[in-house]
């Protein structure tokens, strides 16, 4: 036991050097889509909530001014009244809770393809398989990727720069790979 090498000791070929970095590519690409979706469903849950919130209170107001006799605040009311269908049709049409449903899914499919390649290619490329099998698991792990690319929704802009400020900041990383 004490003869083996470890896996700074093992020399890796070529071949299995770039294996590991195509791996390492894909990672990251991973981590950015997962960061953006989960940024997307935290904005998407926020606009709910900043549209969804006044909506309430002043239907409620209209409410309240409805029962009053006074001619100005039956155009208050008119008015509160033309801008809560607004938000609502707003809030209809967007569907924000569904919109940061389907990218909180999104982001944490991302996220467990990430967790596989991770794996792939800092323990299974150092056993002892071939680079021909270790060729097979990272183009089946790419085509992965791609497929969640094609059916997963776009990353809104605003939301992939928001992730990519925080994985620049350090939040992509765990404590033991903080060196």
């Amino acid at each position: 036991m004490a003869n083996q090498p470890t896996t700074g000791e093992i020399p890796v070929s070529k071949a299995k050097d770039e294996i590991i970095k195509e791996a390492k590519r894909i990672e990251e690409a991973l981590l950015y889509s997962s960061k953006g979706h989960f940024e997307a469903a935290r904005v998407w849950s926020s606009f709910h909530l900043v549209v969804g919130v006044p909506v309430v209170v002043i239907s409620a107001i209209i409410g309240a001014t409805a029962f009053a006799q006074f001619d100005a605040n039956h155009v208050a009311a008119g008015i509160l009244a033309l801008i809560v269908a607004a938000l609502s049709a707003v809030l209809t049409f967007l569907n924000p809770n569904a919109k940061a449903a389907t990218h909180q899914t999104a982001g944490n499919k991302y996220d467990s393809l990430m967790n596989k390649t991770r794996i792939f290619w800092s323990i299974d490329c150092w056993q002892m398989e071939s680079e021909e099998v270790l060729t097979e698991k990272l183009k089946y792990l790419s085509e992965l990727k791609d497929n969640l690319n094609q059916s997963c929704p776009q990353i809104p802009r605003l939301a992939y720069k928001f992730a990519k400020r925080g994985i620049i900041g350090g939040e992509g990383k765990y404590k033991v790979d903080r060196h």
